[in-house]
């Protein structure tokens, strides 16, 4: 049996899978706010919590909000400001008396979805996340491709390929993959036809009631989501390309994306599919598991 964990800014969220995948056990708690040794404690009582209920000792996967740098072997990028610089996979073993993985969280997705999820069976499985922010994780043959830089699927902040408009990302530069596909990315864009949405749920919402702008926006979303795909199609060439995060739910996302990136990718056939997570929120708890496949 094996223990994920799911390390986010609000909550944490664990549970123990059979090794046919099945969920032995679950618990969530809250994040302990941006506190280190108080997120130790809590990753640590919670894996004690879990055990308790199966009565074994399990193997501890763990999917962060960032990633443990190759250089330095501590945490960079994560929104959770307080891991950064820390030696969280170190502090945790320790902590557990045993040695512990970790991973990116979109590279749990992405490596849930490839083993027994919607791209169960693919050689190779893009995992994509769209919602507050844009990412994705690469899984070949089930093992995640962490890459060089430990930044292997960051197509969020690459260039959007045939848009300039300057929209400002976070991470410095401008008009990256997010801050068009992001639901922010989505109100902007909507916004920017005459309409009034503060995020991607409200256009979403108002696709539901019924509004003309957002089918729009929404059928010109599929289109730009399939240009940034077919970059990755291009040099990657995956199987299945799984979607998760909020905006994964709008509808017909997926055969939309799908009949539009086989426009796209400089091939005479595209046979990827892009498909809906199966597990959905609960692919990254999922896929901490699945580390010690």
């Amino acid at each position: 049996m094996r223990i994920g964990i799911d390390l986010g800014g609000t909550k944490i969220e664990g549970v123990v899978l059979a090794d046919d995948g099945a969920v032995l056990a679950r618990q969530r708690i809250s994040t302990p706010g941006n506190h280190y040794l108080n997120i130790l404690d809590a990753v640590s009582g919670l894996v004690t919590d879990l055990e308790n209920q199966v009565a074994t000792t399990c193997s501890v996967g763990i999917g962060t909000p960032g990633a443990a740098s190759t250089v330095t072997g501590l945490m960079k990028n994560c929104n959770t400001t307080c891991l950064n610089g820390r030696p969280l996979a170190e502090d945790l073993s320790l902590k557990l008396g045993r040695r512990v993985r970790i991973a990116n969280d979109a590279n749990c997705f992405a490596l849930s979805e490839a083993v027994d999820g919607s791209g169960a069976n693919a050689e190779v499985v893009f995992g994509v996340i769209i919602g507050t922010g844009v990412g994705g994780g690469i899984v070949i043959n089930r093992q995640i491709l962490r890459g060089h830089n430990a930044i292997g699927g960051e197509w969020g902040h690459n260039l959007f390929p045939g848009q300039s408009e300057g929209r400002p990302c976070y991470c410095g530069r401008q008009d990256c993959v997010e801050t068009w596909l992001s639901g922010a990315g989505l109100a902007a864009s909507y916004r920017a036809q005459g309409g009034k949405a503060d995020n991607g749920k409200a256009v979403a919402d108002k696709l539901a009631g019924g509004d003309l702008l957002a089918k729009r926006v929404i059928k010109d979303y599929c289109r730009q989501l399939a240009r940034a795909l077919s970059v990755v199609c291009n040099i990657l060439d995956p199987g299945v390309i799984v979607l998760g995060g909020g905006l994964s739910q709008l509808p017909d996302l997926a055969p939309r994306t799908t009949e539009a990136l086989r426009q796209m990718v400089f091939s005479d056939a595209c046979n990827t599919e892009v498909r809906i997570a199966k597990y959905g929120d609960a692919s990254g708890v999922r896929g901490a598991a699945w580390l010690w496949e």
